[in-house]
């Protein structure tokens, strides 16, 4: 089941991520904020959405998926993704990244 969640999560932010997060100066940092807590942050994405009216209907649905896995992680795999998504910020910093462009 947790696998399962996990892989769920990691696809949405794969497949949409760059059109919610595109664009933006800190692409990683917005995403970190989304998740930082034991619960994601439904208000401030759908802020970030606000900006993007052309993809929204798309978006929602997606950001909809992703704030419901990772509720579903348990405190341990919320943090590894958090780790995740640092190491992988501290990847883009030192060389080229175009995931988010």
């Amino acid at each position: 089941m947790a696998a399962r969640l996990w892989q769920g999560l990691v696809d949405e932010v794969r497949c949409h991520g760059p059109a919610l997060l595109g664009g933006l100066e800190e692409p990683h940092a917005e995403l970190l904020a989304l998740i930082w807590g034991p619960r994601f942050d439904r208000q401030q994405a759908h802020s970030l959405l606000t900006v993007k009216p052309v993809q929204r209907g798309t978006l929602m649905n997606a950001v909809t998926q992703a704030a419901d896995c990772y509720d579903a992680l348990d405190t341990a795999q919320q943090h590894r993704l958090r780790r995740l998504i640092v190491r992988h910020q501290r990847r883009c910093h030192n060389f080229p990244c175009h995931e988010f462009s």
